[in-house]
């Protein structure tokens, strides 16, 4: 099953790049593994994936230990700075930094472990109160104040758009962003590059595609549906 929605889904994003007159290589599948166990994962990494994107920090780390040390992890989730501990180190890319206090936690971790760690400004661009995100309007001020911690560097912006049975409504969410990334990477602002834009699911990747996504996370199309009991 996995295999077969991984060439659903990849040949999707192909056709996307395809009518964005983009590159395929200009897109990255983040398969969303979240609640799914190893076994899982293991099927995916079988077919050549090897970006997986967890919400949930204590269970990333238990994957990360399990798991071939090759893989790539991206920290999707609302990460609580007490948990941090589990993410610095392991997530090559941490996609919800929303507060300067969240940075500054990552920051501390970061010194201690020596380590450089790259985050993404999460946006909250449709406004809805259910999501944590920044409002567009604050996004600047945030990435000019964890720019100057240095242990930590801004590679981008990332956003959660609503869940849409018609993935076009969200066509101007994307579009949004993207003109965020733009007019933030036009002031030159020192230790931030707007080079990523985490936006787009399962339901509406191809649209983030074609309005500049450089990484989609997609699980219920790989994984199938998941199981919120856990």
């Amino acid at each position: 099953m996995i295999k077969e929605n991984l060439e659903v889904v990849e040949n999707n994003i192909r056709k996307a790049c395809d009518r964005a007159g983009r590159d395929y290589d200009s897109v990255t599948l983040i398969c969303v593994s979240k609640t799914k166990p190893v076994e899982m994962i293991e099927e995916a990494v079988e077919c050549g994936k090897r970006e997986f994107g967890e919400n949930k920090a204590q269970e990333m780390k238990e994957k990360y230990e399990i798991l071939p040390k090759d893989l790539v992890w991206h920290f999707i989730g609302h990460l609580q700075t007490n948990k941090v501990k589990y993410v610095v180190g392991r997530a090559s890319l941490i996609h919800s930094v929303d507060t300067l206090h969240l940075a500054e936690a990552i920051e501390a971790e970061a010194e201690k472990k020596d380590l450089t760690v790259d985050v993404l400004i999460e946006v909250n661009v449709a406004g809805e109160k259910s999501k944590f995100g920044l409002t567009t309007q604050e996004t600047e001020e945030l990435v000019r104040g964890v720019s100057k911690l240095p242990h930590i560097r801004v590679k981008g912006l990332m956003t959660i758009a609503p869940f849409v049975e018609d993935a076009e409504e969200n066509r101007g969410i994307f579009r949004a962003l993207k003109d965020l990334s733009v007019d933030i990477a036009g002031k030159n602002i020192d230790n931030v590059s707007m080079d990523i834009l985490s936006m787009g699911m399962t339901n509406d990747y191809e649209v983030a595609i074609e309005e500049g996504a450089t990484h989609v996370r997609v699980g219920t199309g790989i994984f199938g549906e998941r199981d919120y009991s856990i």
